[in-house]
């Protein structure tokens, strides 16, 4: 289940660039480089009442982009085994959701502006409405992984991962007055088992690490103090994430090349791998990335 998992995309906060200028400040997108897909339709919903609700429908096979152009509102989205939400209140973050996700908005503020941008030119049969027949088609598309699974070996090519692959989690929070603790279970809230755990503390200040990628080892990198940025590079298209929270998580698949800059004062990285340390799986120089990018060893 954990490889069907991994056939089915899941959805992901993407950081859109930001031109600061004195005149007003300019984010832009573009098809299959900021987001990944091809752009075939967009809308904008506005002028929103009190307390209503949009969507409460999943695609079949569109792909969608939201943005909170102004203003702000939820994200409720369901993919059939977990149920999460996002609030969007920035214009240059957005929300990658993949078809086959049940997907509400709410909860909008005043004068707030929703940017839909979609994979695929309006299909009214291509919307499902029912929640019921969403579960039942979903079940269906599962049962077809798994007969993949069973009659062929599948084998995901780790070099044609790209940064739209990386993703941030969201992990549990169990408040108390004495202190909160964060869980992770492998398998669970991460999509792969933890085999090593390590920590990078003490960080001099301008130093950077990383500067590599790897072959098979998944990474989850998390801020459990202080911040730090994290650069991802896929060989065609690069972005940044801010790590500044001790729940929220940066998962790194393999075939990416990841740097970590721009540590705070006090910061501590603690990282999740998915394989026990191996150095033939480190890819340590950029130009061996790129062979690898290109021929896969």
């Amino acid at each position: 289940m954990a490889q069907i998992a991994c056939m089915m995309k899941r959805e992901k906060l993407i950081d859109l660039p930001k031109v600061i200028d004195r005149r007003g400040n300019l984010s832009f997108i573009e098809a299959k480089k900021h987001i990944p897909f091809p752009i075939s339709r967009i809308y904008w919903i506005y002028d929103v009442p009190g307390g209503q609700k949009r969507g409460s429908h999943a695609f079949r096979t569109q792909h969608e982009v939201i943005i909170a152009l102004s203003g702000s509102f939820d994200v409720q989205l369901d993919d059939g085994s977990r149920k999460t939400t996002y609030t969007l209140n920035r214009s240059y973050h957005a929300l990658y959701v993949p078809n086959m996700t049940w997907r509400t908005l709410s909860n909008f503020s005043t004068n707030a502006l929703c940017l839909v941008i979609a994979s695929e030119p309006y299909r009214a049969n291509d919307y499902i409405r029912n929640y019921k027949l969403f579960k039942e088609e979903l079940n269906i598309v599962t049962r077809q992984l798994e007969k993949i699974f069973d009659d062929v070996s599948v084998h995901l090519e780790p070099q044609y991962n790209t940064v739209f692959d990386c993703s941030l989690i969201e992990f549990p929070v169990i408040k108390h007055r004495a202190g909160n603790i964060t869980p992770v279970e492998s398998l669970n809230n991460i999509p792969f088992s933890i085999e090593r755990i390590f920590y990078i503390y003490d960080i001099p200040s301008g130093a950077e690490r990383g500067m590599h990628a790897h072959k098979h080892c998944h990474e989850v990198l998390i801020a459990t103090s202080g911040s730090f940025e994290v650069e991802l590079d896929d060989g065609n298209n690069k972005k940044t994430i801010l790590l500044n929270r001790p729940m929220i998580g940066l998962h790194i698949p393999p075939g990416v090349w990841a740097t970590e800059r721009e540590y705070s004062s006090g910061a501590i990285c603690l990282a999740l791998a998915s394989e026990k340390y191996e150095s033939e799986d480190y890819i340590n120089t950029y130009s061996e990335f790129k062979k690898y990018r290109r021929n896969g060893n």
